[in-house]
C-alpha cells in the first residue's frame, strides 16, 4: 500500500532540495 508523507519526511524532502539547489547555484 501507498503510505502518505509525514511531515518529517516532507521535511527531509525539502532540506535535500534545499542543499541540491545551493550545490547548483554559484
Amino acid at each position: 500500500m501507498y503510505r502518505k508523507f509525514t511531515l518529517i519526511e516532507l521535511l527531509v524532502v525539502i532540506a535535500i532540495i534545499a542543499v541540491l539547489a545551493s550545490m547548483l547555484l554559484p
